[in-house]
């Protein structure tokens, strides 16, 4: 272990002043709470306090336009079509070329 990383543990607690691991002194992060109101970690939510917090975030949701949605729905579909004619190509042309070969 060179200086500059026996400083920095030093600094954060793990080692002591001659580089021997500290002792009982590591401490954890503090969790923090990242739900809405001050409740512990693990506690059930009631169904009303839920949906109050579903609707919430749904209301946060950016949802798309109708005009955006039509012209997502065809670019799936038109790569839908493609895709799957080049599969069914692919296919035949393997078959035929696989009954080519075991033809006598």
């Amino acid at each position: 272990m060179n200086r500059e990383t026996k400083r920095l543990l030093q600094r954060q607690g793990q080692v002591d002043a001659e580089g021997n691991p500290a002792v009982g002194t590591r401490r954890e992060p503090p969790r923090v709470n990242t739900q809405g109101g001050p409740r512990a970690i693990g506690a059930r939510t009631k169904p009303g306090e839920f949906l109050r917090e579903v609707r919430n975030e749904l209301r946060r949701v950016a949802w798309p336009t109708r005009a955006e949605t039509l012209n997502a729905s065809i670019v799936v579909l038109i790569a839908l079509i493609v895709l799957t004619s080049m599969i069914f190509g692919m296919d035949t042309l393997f078959s035929k070329f696989t009954l080519f070969l075991f033809k006598r």
